[in-house]
């Protein structure tokens, strides 16, 4: 299929060269290859997006990124250096790529500001956050955003009528050292990604921000982060048990999902999922992606363009529904 669009595409800054291949040494098979890939923007990537059919990819910084910088002053400093760069970056290529704001979640208010300046000043399609905020050098204390204090920058995403991507990041702390060290293999893709952001999306949930900002639209990965598979039970325990008790979100799990949620295909590449995610969640909150360089467009893209989808259902997970949802306007293949 050409023309689709992919959302969880990551870069990072060229002076984080060293660190970058440092990090990628824990989890890739060929640091310096995944170093090469991430850095590069205009070469490299377009050159895989050209072969591969990928008309439209919206960039965004690498996790753990900004969400690991502790000192308030020094990650806002880099989230305004983070953007800066990919504005940069992108200019020359308004048919090819878009991106999305990185931002100091340590302050709601300093947080809206940055997305603001982002959106009106280049252009940017939303924000992406890797999950919680670190707030102390041990790692220990970490900043949720489901609370009421965080309701300006959420009406801020709504005021400017852009998504919010909540990404994984890595445990730190006392969760690292108790919970998955003992336990390493199974940091990251495995479980401690989908156990992060399934434990903040649906704090979200049940503390009220979306009744709060009915408008809101928030993006998952890797198709949903196990709660599609869970949506049964968790509707059930919410309105059958915890509604009972006290739980006083105004609408079911499956209204949320309908109305606020949508999870794209990013690192999960399984016809029997997608179709059991279709069924679940509709294909309207679905949209391709591929988690580049962490996954490869091989495999992403040599997945969907082979996948046994009616035709119409397929453009739209594939593109037209990333294409609404931010709002584009012509790009590469866009009509094809």
């Amino acid at each position: 299929m050409k023309g689709k669009i992919a959302l969880e595409e990551a870069f990072c800054l060229p002076r984080h060269e060293e660190k970058q291949k440092w990090w990628a040494g824990l989890f890739a098979v060929d640091a310096e290859k995944h170093t090469r890939e991430i850095i590069d923007i205009q070469k490299i990537r377009l050159e895989k997006m050209d072969k591969f059919g990928v008309g439209y990819t919206i960039l965004s910084y690498t996790a753990p990124g900004v969400q690991d910088v502790y000192d308030a002053k020094e990650a806002n400093a880099l989230a305004v250096e983070v953007n800066d760069h990919v504005a940069e970056q992108i200019k020359g290529y308004p048919d090819r790529f878009g991106a999305l704001a990185t931002l100091s979640m340590h302050d709601p208010n300093v947080a809206a500001a940055e997305l603001r300046r982002c959106v009106t000043q280049y252009g940017f399609l939303g924000a992406l956050v890797n999950d919680t905020q670190r707030n102390d050098a041990s790692g220990d204390s970490m900043i949720f955003y489901d609370d009421p204090s965080w309701d300006v920058f959420w009406q801020t995403c709504t005021d400017l009528d852009v998504p919010f991507y909540l990404h994984p990041r890595n445990p730190t702390g006392v969760f690292m050292d108790k919970l998955w060290a003992p336990r390493k293999w199974l940091v990251g893709p495995p479980l401690s990604f989908a156990q992060g952001v399934s434990l903040h999306i649906l704090g979200m949930v049940t503390n009220g921000v979306f009744d709060r900002h009915p408008k809101l639209k928030v993006i998952i990965g890797h198709l949903g982060e196990h709660i599609p598979f869970d949506l049964w039970r968790i509707n059930h325990w919410f309105e059958d048990v915890k509604k009972p008790l006290g739980l006083d979100c105004k609408r079911t799990i499956r209204d949320y999902f309908r109305d606020n949620i949508y999870i794209t295909t990013s690192g999960h590449f399984s016809t029997p999922t997608l179709k059991y995610c279709i069924e679940e969640i509709t294909e309207a909150r679905i949209l391709f992606s591929i988690d580049y360089p962490f996954e490869s467009f091989e495999d992403a893209c040599g997945w969907y363009d082979g996948v046994d989808l009616e035709e119409g259902t397929k453009k739209r997970i594939g593109r037209d529904n990333a294409a609404a949802l931010f709002k584009l306007g012509n790009f590469k293949d866009s009509k094809a």
